[in-house]
């Protein structure tokens, strides 16, 4: 495609693209919140990410991002980022010639455990920029919709109960916060054959390894099952306490992402149907806590 006018000054700015002789530029489809183009320079691929100013609004940090993205990429689980330009916070990484991962096969038992074994290559790194906690995301998202005049849900009081009532079963003593993604979906797994690589690092920071097992499972909608090999596959003999804490954290993954959905609809300039997003979410999210097993994860998370 011919290069954007306004897309050419920002290039400039990049040195492997200001020097090549010619460039290849193609926008990737598949972003509900950037804008990602493919550059061809020299003969080597990238991937520049754009994110519009409104993803403040989210929660993002690009700083915070890209040395997420940084130190993800030195444990072999991330691309490798060559440029960050500010202020904007556009990334610029190598592009990974790998392939995606059907939603009806990343379930695989053999898929969970390439899954499991890229999540612990970032799960046991020493530190990362930035934190997650997707208790404190629900409330800033709901005070952030309020500003931008978006009508919340009439149960949204009651699903911050339920997610307080999570939190205090979970944490009733302080826990170790590890690096997280926290935001395994399906399209941000990249299939290169030896080993699976993770895009879209802007939700990482330190946070609880059980929110992104949780994540990873609510946003593929795995059964029973498919939830005890994820299990198996991290922890090897999951005691009851890991079960329940999963559990919850799924429950709290739908929440998220609907509260999510709730701030786009006043922030967000895609042409993206935001409140059918949200509205699926909160269904998952009231059928989880109403599931016959809800009273006794609580009970059992904190053991």
């Amino acid at each position: 495609m011919p290069i954007p006018p306004g897309l050419q000054p920002i290039l400039a700015r990049v040195p492997q693209f200001a020097a090549a002789k010619a460039l290849e530029v193609s926008e990737l489809s598949g972003g509900i919140t950037n804008r990602n183009y493919k550059i061809t320079a020299a003969g080597e691929a990238y991937v520049l990410r754009m994110g519009g100013s409104e993803t403040r609004h989210l929660g993002i940090d690009r700083g915070v991002e890209y040395g997420c993205t940084l130190a993800a990429s030195r444990a072999g689980v991330a691309p490798e980022p060559v440029a960050f330009l500010e202020p904007e916070g556009y990334l610029v990484t190598r592009f990974l010639a790998g392939s995606g991962i059907a939603a009806d096969r990343i379930g695989t038992q053999a898929n969970i455990r390439r899954v499991v074994e890229a999540m612990k290559r970032y799960h046991t790194l020493d530190q990362i920029p930035g934190a997650f906690s997707p208790f404190r995301v629900a409330e800033a998202y709901a005070a952030t919709a309020l500003e931008f005049n978006v009508k919340l849900p009439d149960r949204l009081g009651w699903y911050l109960e339920r997610a307080d009532e999570i939190e205090q079963a979970l944490y009733p003593r302080p826990f170790i916060p590890r690096p997280c993604h926290n935001d395994l979906l399906n399209g941000n797994f990249i299939d290169e054959g030896a080993r699976l690589r993770i895009l879209d690092w802007e939700y990482a920071g330190m946070g609880d390894l059980f929110f992104d097992l949780g994540n990873f499972a609510a946003q593929h909608e795995f059964t029973a099952d498919q939830d005890e090999t994820l299990l198996r596959a991290y922890f090897g003999r999951p005691a009851a306490a890991d079960r329940a804490h999963f559990k919850l954290m799924k429950i709290m993954s739908d929440l998220r992402e609907a509260m999510w959905g709730v701030v786009q609809m006043g922030v967000s300039k895609l042409d993206f149907d935001y409140a059918g997003y949200a509205a699926r979410y909160f269904e998952r999210f009231e059928a989880g806590v109403r599931r016959s097993e809800y009273a006794q994860w609580l009970v059992e998370a904190g053991t």
